[in-house]
């Protein structure tokens, strides 16, 4: 175990150390002017040549591309003088259009986008796979057909369609919840889950759909295997059947997209959150593109790269949990 978790994190390292230099190379080589875009759509030629000798994309690319990367773990300074501005570790990079170092616009944003996130995932998981064993269960049942057809028709509805109409019922007309707001549960329990209640419902209509689908299709398959005829024939109580032997093997395929789903999430969930106005990673990840800034949204592609590939690692080792056929050597 020791042995493939070493290999993995190894591997990790690497994907992310590639995802540095070909995002690093995207942005600033292959870019006509990264100091005029970064500088704003109103900007001097002064601040201009201040931006590009702060950032020194005067020096070989592959100088600045090793500044950058020791940046992220000791710090780096832009500019020299009176114009000297630290930025410290992990520096993702330096806004020039809000004068802050990206991290730190980054975790004023994540608690958010991890708030709205968590809640979705949990309110996903609860009603897909319940709903998706239900209907394996219940097979060619009104139950399932229902269920099923509800799935089809709430994976159709794109985000944003649903996010307007739940604003327009349950805030303006009925008037039962209040309009999205970042409070935080320290501050008001009861506040901060009417606030974030309809963006968990809007991000988890989607997914939950999936994964009705997807559990159900599984645990099909699963209950026609061999080993779940065995298990009957040996007299278990079918409730222990199911959960032992029919849902932990059928969860794998929902193990990974989820862990894939939920990173992304982690990394700004865009739509969602620009619609309710939140100020999460994805909103401010919107904003910067409105605005170009280029270090911002560099530091986005960057952060939900590494909960991607660190969520994929953390599938791989819940798979031995799961299901027992699965052996790390």
């Amino acid at each position: 175990m020791a042995r493939y978790i070493s290999g993995r994190i190894a591997g990790l390292v690497l994907i992310l150390f590639m995802v540095c230099l070909f995002t690093y190379l995207i942005f600033f080589e292959l870019s006509p002017d990264p100091a005029l875009m970064i500088c704003g759509k109103t900007c001097t030629p002064d601040r201009v040549d201040q931006i590009r000798s702060s950032l020194g994309l005067d020096k070989p690319f592959l100088v600045q591309f090793w500044d950058f990367i020791s940046g992220l773990f000791v710090g780096r300074d832009y500019g020299s003088g009176a114009n000297l501005v630290h930025c410290g570790a992990p520096c993702l990079g330096y806004s020039f259009q809000t004068s802050q170092p990206v991290w730190q616009m980054v975790t004023e944003r994540l608690p958010v986008t991890a708030t709205v996130a968590v809640g979705a995932a949990v309110l996903w998981l609860l009603l897909g796979i319940a709903a998706g064993l239900i209907s394996a269960v219940k097979e060619g049942s009104w139950w399932d057909r229902t269920m099923m057809g509800l799935a089809l028709g709430g994976a159709s509805i794109p985000n944003y369609v649903l996010a307007l109409a739940l604003q327009y019922i349950l805030v303006v007309k009925l008037q039962i919840l209040p309009f999205p707001s970042a409070v935080s549960f320290f501050d008001d329990p009861v506040m901060w889950f009417e606030s974030y209640l309809m963006p968990w419902i809007v991000l988890a209509t989607g997914y939950a759909c999936l994964y009705a689908r997807l559990t159900r299709a599984n645990v099909i398959d699963t209950l026609a295997e061999n080993f779940m005829r065995t298990a009957r024939s040996k007299g278990l109580p079918p409730a222990l059947t199911m959960r032992r032997h029919a849902l932990r093997p059928a969860l794998t395929p929902v193990t990974t997209i989820f862990g894939m789903d939920f990173a992304a999430l982690l990394g700004g969930a865009l739509i969602t959150e620009t619609v309710f106005g939140l100020n999460g990673v994805g909103k401010m990840a919107a904003d910067s593109i409105a605005k170009n800034d280029q270090p911002v949204i560099m530091a986005v592609t960057l952060l939900a790269a590494f909960f991607v590939v660190v969520g994929n690692l953390v599938v791989d080792l819940v798979y031995t949990w799961l299901d027992p056929r699965v052996r790390i050597r």
